[in-house]
């Protein structure tokens, strides 16, 4: 993953840094060296405030006046450098800024995670070495401990609840909108998000008591060991910022190859959508609708049919043919509590089998509806399937089914048939027409 990532930014980077000596590899240049300053700077503001607290305590007014003194000296030179830092950083976003929003983000993304990689790598190196001068090693390294066991306990309850968003939003969400299971959802959420505060406050918990009985041991070894744990706290953040980073570089790299496939004038015309629709009840009518890809291809010019209710209606196509199109159409022409979508894919949800059969809804709402099949517990008055039962009879349930499927075995529960070539052609005609009367002899074959 993150390697394709890398590959994404450094062909971008071509663009960011055109040559090697240019404007802009000169300001990464001054943004380094006002880096290295700022980093030394911190490290003697922690040492006169140290020796100005040392001073205080020890009731010495000699030194107590000369470390102010230093620290009021010294301060118009860390305001110039903290400036003159966040100039500089705002002059490569400028630089790196070429057109659109996206683009300014991924801008502003790739400027401050330079910044928030580099400056705490050098803060790092140079408290650690400091600090194994002072107290040797074993302060470091129970810091490092510490934080490296509560963020393998953090993360894993994160990553559960991050798991969880992340499947609704990138690979399951049609489905999810099909079967109407938003409220079912949306209790699995809650509960990972619920199981993921439980552990964020023990750990609040711990760390408050473990603070208590150690602050004195660790307010003497001054304050370095807290600027490292806040070097390492934005080296943390650093990833996220990595993580946000990775998206606007997809965005960008995909609008690069959207405008390379319009330079190459190999797309086809598109279709204005200015089609009208009209809700009714008991139908579904297409009059000639031109059926188009987002990129423009071509699927079907002209569709036209009517199925009416108690219609069951056979859709025979090949892949990449527009069925999925089709479906998208009629999902803007009627109301969805009139529909039923059973999608192509199976949805697989996180609990039991039960809850994948009755799903959306859980076990208590079965139980006040008395039944337990996932489609005609839904009394809808058209259902959308890719697939059917033979042993249930869809005239017994007075409903009309408007199937997708290659299988033989269908036919005979259907009086209208769809058919189309993937050449912009179709055919819409009485089952009767298309096929001969099936009987006891005739062999099923298919998917």
């Amino acid at each position: 993953m993150y390697i394709h990532i890398f590959r994404r930014i450094c062909h971008i980077f071509k663009i960011l840094l055109p040559q090697t000596f240019c404007k802009e590899s000169g300001y990464l240049l001054l943004i380094d060296v006002m880096l290295m300053a700022r980093t030394y700077c911190d490290v003697w503001m922690i040492h006169n405030e140290t020796m100005i607290e040392s001073a205080i305590t020890g009731s010495s007014t000699t030194a107590f006046k000369r470390y102010l003194v230093n620290f009021i000296t010294v301060m118009p030179f860390i305001s110039l450098v903290n400036n003159l830092l966040k100039l500089r950083l705002n002059e490569l976003k400028l630089c790196f800024r070429l057109i659109t929003q996206d683009v300014e983000k991924f801008c502003n993304s790739v400027v401050d995670l330079y910044s928030n990689v580099s400056k705490p790598l050098l803060d790092i190196l140079i408290y650690i070495c400091k600090l194994n001068t002072a107290i040797r090693s074993l302060g470091p390294a129970s810091l490092l401990s510490y934080l490296v066991f509560s963020g393998l306990l953090l993360t894993r309850y994160e990553g559960q609840y991050r798991y969880v968003n992340s499947r609704l939003i990138i690979n399951i969400h049609e489905e999810i909108v099909f079967y109407n299971g938003n409220r079912r959802e949306k209790q699995t959420i809650n509960g990972t998000f619920q199981k993921l505060v439980r552990k964020i406050k023990i750990v609040s918990i711990s760390k408050f008591f473990y603070v208590c009985f150690t602050l004195q041991d660790y307010y003497q070894s001054g304050c370095m060991l807290i600027s490292l744990a806040q070097a390492l706290g934005r080296i943390v953040l650093a990833g996220r910022e990595m993580t946000r980073l990775s998206g606007f570089t997809a965005r960008i790299t995909e609008f690069q190859e959207v405008l390379k496939e319009l330079n190459s004038d190999d797309s086809l015309e598109k279709i204005p959508g200015r089609g009208q629709i009209i809700i009714a009840d008991n139908i579904i009518k297409f009059e000639h609708i031109p059926l188009a890809t987002p990129s423009g291809d071509i699927l079907i010019r002209d569709l036209s049919f009517e199925v009416s209710s108690g219609t069951n209606v056979l859709v025979c196509v090949p892949n990449g043919c527009g069925k999925s199109s089709l479906f998208r159409v009629l999902g803007e022409l009627w109301p969805l509590w009139k529909l039923f979508y059973v999608p192509q894919r199976p949805y697989m949800t996180l609990r039991s089998l039960r809850d994948q059969v009755i799903y959306p809804d859980t076990h208590e709402d079965q139980k006040k509806k008395g039944m337990s099949d996932r489609v005609f517990h839904n009394e809808m008055d058209i259902k959308i399937c890719y697939y059917l039962e033979s042993s249930v009879s869809s005239f017994q349930v007075g409903i009309t089914l408007f199937t997708v499927s290659h299988r033989k075995s269908l036919w005979k529960h259907h009086e209208y048939y769809l058919q189309m070539d993937g050449r912009g052609n179709y055919e819409f005609k009485p089952y009767s027409l298309w096929f001969k009367p099936i009987t006891k002899e005739t062999v099923e074959y298919g998917s």
